[in-house]
C-alpha cells in the first residue's frame, strides 16, 4: 500500500475537523441539554474572566466543561444509533440510553461542585464588598 502524500495527509485531516465541525454543530441544532451546557459554559468563562481565576483553576473548570461537553456529545451519538437501531420499546436501548443520560447527569453535577469551589469563594467575595 502506498503511504499518503504530505498534501493526502493533510486533506484528510481537514476532511476529519469538517466532520467533527458538523457533529459539534448538529448537537447543538438538535439537543437542548447541549444549548444548556453552552450557556453555563459561557457563564462559567466569563465569570473566571472577571474572578481574574489561577490558571490552576481555569485548567480544573476546562476539565469540568470538557467531560461535561464530551459526555452530551456521546449520549447523543448512542441515542442516534440506538435509534436507528429501532424506533420500536426495547428494554436494553432505553436502559442504554438511561445509563448514557446519566453520565452526563453526574458530569454535570460534577462540574458544578468544581465550579461552585472554585467561582463561590469569588463570587462570595464580591458580595461581602471585599
Amino acid at each position: 500500500m502506498k503511504p499518503d502524500s504530505p498534501s493526502g495527509f493533510w486533506s484528510a485531516r481537514g476532511k476529519s475537523f469538517a466532520c467533527a465541525a458538523r457533529g459539534i454543530v448538529l448537537l447543538l441544532r438538535t439537543q437542548a441539554n447541549a444549548r444548556i451546557h453552552l450557556v453555563a459554559t459561557v457563564l462559567v468563562v466569563a465569570a473566571g474572566i472577571a474572578f481574574h481565576i489561577t490558571r490552576g483553576e481555569w485548567a480544573l473548570l476546562s476539565v469540568a466543561i470538557g467531560i461535561v461537553w464530551i459526555t452530551e456529545a456521546a449520549n447523543t451519538a448512542l441515542e442516534l444509533l440506538a435509534d436507528r437501531v429501532t424506533r420500536e420499546p426495547d428494554d436494553l436501548i432505553r436502559r442504554a440510553k438511561d445509563v448514557a443520560a446519566g453520565a452526563v447527569l453526574l458530569a454535570a453535577i460534577s462540574a458544578a461542585v468544581i465550579g461552585i469551589l472554585i467561582l463561590g469563594p469569588h463570587a462570595w467575595a464580591l458580595l461581602r464588598g471585599a
